[in-house]
């Protein structure tokens, strides 16, 4: 992180020496002595208009940058739009940077310029869509000072964030993973035989977390286990293309969850947000609490999927006459209903961020919430749930019966994702963050 505070340094400086006439401190916990801003809180929904936006950039062909995982630029952009609401309205402690606003500063227009100077940064091929947007809200926000000083609060604070994230490993090349050839062993996977993905991502500075294998899960059962074999022939069973014990409803789970699962989750806040009518400082605060943590949970189960590099079950079953269990049996031309993902199984994406993104958002609205997700893949397809823990608990299973994952890597990236965010909000506390220890 020295490198990139040396360079948060140099971009301060040509700041202030260009005229800013903003004060500057990080986040100490201390020292934020100016009166509260009278300021207009207003509605939280900006914040989901450029949440939005970043789901249509993610989701656009060729925008995302491949070796670059989506879930750190969504922390980047709501931390980002999070300081610099909080900077205003002293509604909690920041993140990471604090601003000394000028009282009566506009908060919605500090959030607009943050989000789309953080896009801008991200995704510079989207710049004119960006400029859209942001004019059109600015537009609604009345002219004068108040609003000018709102913008550049936004855009100082995106500059902090953006150099606040320079060198944290997100660039890093390794060379290519080519996993190993005994019975347990990570391999490419048919029928396309892809190289491993993200093999770096372990090594990517957490935003809230102090290390990467933090809560990384106990290991695997043994190959020649019970609970290995009781876990692959469920899979085997439920998962297959050609399954007859897969239920009609368990089919279409299957099919429901593939998308990118942290756009689903946004999007499921997204509604949350809206439906609660949470303010902009409380909607600030959520998206940067849930994405904080998605960013921090996808480091930590990339961190143990390479640490265990444990083979999918299209492997596993294919090859099972040699993992010297006898209650399991190979099937050479066993095939899943979904596209095995290329990287190792344990333990499951879905479940980690689902359950990084259902403690969070429990912890907002109460877990008891009604909740409808509408399908990423699914064109207009939806379905309901009593609580988020329900719908992560479901996404977690659709890969058991979508043949990609066993209940072993279900339940541990469950687990792993709910501690993960469990300390992102206790590290938070009840009013923000306050992370300059990070």
């Amino acid at each position: 992180m020295k490198r990139a505070l040396a360079a948060l340094t140099g971009l301060l400086l040509t700041l202030l020496g260009a005229g800013a006439v903003l004060a500057f401190q990080r986040a100490t916990g201390s020292g934020q002595t100016a009166a509260a801003a009278e300021t207009q809180r207003g509605s939280g929904a900006i914040v989901v208009d450029w949440n939005k936006q970043l789901v249509k950039i993610v989701n656009t062909p060729g925008a995302q940058p491949a070796t670059v995982h989506p879930t750190r630029s969504f922390a980047i952009m709501h931390a980002a739009i999070y300081d610099s609401v909080v900077s205003i309205t002293h509604g909690g402690s920041p993140y990471l940077f604090s601003l000394s606003a000028p009282p009566g500063a506009r908060a919605d227009a500090a959030a607009a310029e943050a989000g789309h100077d953080t896009l801008v940064a991200l995704y510079p091929s989207m710049k004119a869509a960006l400029d859209q947007q942001l004019a059109g809200e600015l537009a609604t926000i009345p002219d004068g000072v108040a609003k000018g000083q709102g913008v550049q609060v936004g855009h100082l604070t995106a500059a902090f964030m953006l150099s606040a994230r320079v060198d944290d490993g997100s660039e890093v090349t390794l060379p290519p993973f080519v996993g190993g050839t005994q019975p347990g062993d990570w391999r490419p996977a048919p029928p396309t035989f892809a190289p491993a993905v993200f093999t770096q991502w372990s090594l990517v500075t957490p935003f809230v977390l102090d290390k990467a294998d933090q809560f990384r899960p106990a290991a695997p059962p043994v190959l020649t286990s019970p609970s290995f074999a009781q876990a692959l022939n469920e899979v085997k069973s439920l998962g297959q293309n050609s399954s007859t014990s897969r239920t009609a409803d368990q089919t279409v789970v299957a099919k429901f969850w593939p998308g990118p699962i942290w756009t689903t989750w946004n999007e499921i806040a997204e509604k949350s947000a809206l439906a609660h009518h949470t303010d902009l400082v409380r909607t600030a605060r959520l998206f940067a609490l849930l994405d904080l943590s998605l960013a921090d949970a996808t480091i930590a189960f990339y961190d143990a999927k390479y640490h265990f590099h444990l083979w999918r079950p299209i492997t596993a079953i294919r090859e099972a006459e040699n993992d010297v269990n006898p209650a399991t049996a190979g099937d050479p031309s066993w095939t899943p209903l979904l596209a095995t993902a290329p990287d190792p199984s344990y333990p499951g994406a879905h479940s980690a961020i689902s359950g990084a993104a259902a403690a969070v958002l429990a912890g907002f609205f109460g877990d008891n919430d009604r909740i409808t997700v509408t399908s990423d893949v699914l064109s207009g397809v939806t379905r309901s749930f009593n609580s988020y823990s329900a719908a992560a608990s479901e996404a977690g299973l659709s890969r058991i019966y979508g043949g990609v994952h066993t209940r072993i890597d279900h339940e541990a990236g469950l687990n792993q994702g709910h501690d993960v965010a469990r300390f992102v909000l206790e590290r938070a506390g009840s009013s923000g963050f306050g992370l300059s220890g990070n």
